[in-house]
């Protein structure tokens, strides 16, 4: 909790954002940043992406409001974020990457503060913009997924210590990594349903005979 309410750790979460390179060299080798942290700017995210979708004005945004869940779209992003964490901290550990799971919760966290920033300030300014002048919400918006996309891009290449080209392979192993595991983790349920549905069935005859 300590971590959480720490100011220095949330003003090093906006450096990372200036200082990209050398925020996230200090995360892998001077044990800068917080996991906490990281997590909680995931969640904003999260609440972000799903207040643009429910209040951004009608001239940039078609979807009917009633139609968005935020509580499903908050388990979704965590998901994809352990997801693509556990992923990409085991196809490093098998390409010698120098960066533990930690150092990859962090850094991909941090890559979420320019979106969270652009989702926000694109929602508030699209109330705001006229049909012509939609096109510069459009450009916040993308602006911020660009900015975290390289962010993230930056944050695996230097955790890990990697060149450009490997970290693009390992991200490319990372998302079939991903696929691997969500295939495995549903034949897991398909199992665990399968073995109850066969107990319960000996349960309802046992129960019948009886």
């Amino acid at each position: 909790m300590n971590q959480l309410l720490s100011k220095e750790k949330w003003k090093y979460a906006f450096y990372t954002v200036s200082h990209p390179m050398d925020a996230y060299y200090e995360i892998r080798h001077r044990e800068r940043g917080s996991v906490l942290v990281a997590i909680v700017l995931v969640i904003l995210f999260a609440f972000s992406f799903s207040i643009n979708r429910i209040s951004a004005s009608f001239i940039v945004n078609d979807l009917n409001p009633l139609t968005v869940n935020a509580l499903t779209e908050l388990i979704a992003v965590l998901l994809m974020y352990l997801l693509f964490c556990v992923g990409n901290w085991s196809i490093t550990c098998l390409m010698e990457g120098e960066g533990r799971l930690k150092d990859i919760a962090i850094a991909t966290g941090y890559a979420m503060t320019p979106m969270i920033v652009c989702f926000n300030i694109g929602t508030l300014f699209s109330q705001y913009v006229t049909l012509d002048e939609g096109g510069f919400y459009y450009m916040i918006i993308a602006f911020g997924v660009a900015y975290s996309l390289i962010m993230a891009l930056m944050g695996i290449m230097q955790v890990h210590n990697y060149t450009l080209g490997k970290t693009l392979v390992t991200i490319f192993l990372t998302f079939i990594a991903m696929l691997i595991i969500i295939f495995v983790v549903l034949l897991f349920v398909d199992l665990i349903t399968q073995v109850y549905s066969f107990f319960y069935s000996i349960y309802q005859e046992l129960i019948f005979r009886l």
